[in-house]
């Protein structure tokens, strides 16, 4: 990272040890998001290793190909923001800026398909506490299934609109000439944590939407 000329803040005696300080704090933040994620993610995986049957049947009824959808959409942004990080990098501000919006549309796009996607589910009586109508033997199994999946897609997605907001934040930074090729710690920070929350998604796909479909 390099600050440059950043404005520095008075608990700092440089622009080097704001710079350090500043990183420090946001992979330490990365850190804790990482392991809540990684608590969720080994508890699912208990879960389902207990009940596999009522786990490869909730599986089942999410909608793979709105979750293959979705993927695609995070993984482009991730691109995005990268490419907008860059533009900055190399002294540029226009293309930046509209890399930062399309991250956020992207972004915005990503929850609205999984609202739809929470809908759905609700239509068909999977949404426990609120309209769960399944019957049979898996009936109630299952219901773990899906207090886990909208658990963890609920804070995922949690995640993805606060990069939203971050990200348009950024764009306005950025749109206002705030960064430089000598400055521009915020952005980078703010692409750290849009990147973590494309990494949850990637362990989130594959564990839902496709383990209990293979074979």
């Amino acid at each position: 990272m390099n600050s440059g000329n950043a404005m520095l803040a008075r608990q700092f005696d440089d622009a080097a040890q704001q710079r350090d300080a500043s990183a420090l704090g946001m992979w330490t933040f990365l850190a804790t998001e990482a392991l809540f994620f990684g608590v969720l993610f080994a508890g699912y995986t208990v879960c389902r290793v207990r009940f596999p049957e009522a786990f490869a049947a909730g599986s089942r009824h999410t909608d793979m190909l709105l979750g293959t959808i979705e993927t695609a959409v995070l993984l482009t942004s991730s691109c995005a923001v990268a490419l907008a990080l860059r533009d900055v990098q190399l002294g540029g501000r226009r293309i930046a800026v509209w890399l930062l919006v399309l991250t956020s549309a992207l972004g915005l796009s990503f929850l609205v398909m999984h609202g739809f996607e929470y809908y759905s589910e609700y239509r068909e009586g999977l949404m426990p506490g609120i309209h769960y109508t399944q019957q049979g033997p898996l009936a109630t199994p299952m219901q773990l299934f899906f207090c886990l999946y909208y658990f963890i897609t609920g804070f995922h997605s949690l995640h993805v609109g606060i990069g939203v907001i971050l990200l348009l934040v950024m764009a306005h930074r950025t749109q206002r000439a705030r960064f430089s090729a000598a400055h521009y710690t915020p952005l980078e920070l703010s692409a750290l944590y849009w990147h973590l929350v494309d990494i949850v998604w990637i362990f989130v796909y594959p564990l839902i939407y496709l383990v209990e479909r293979a074979g």
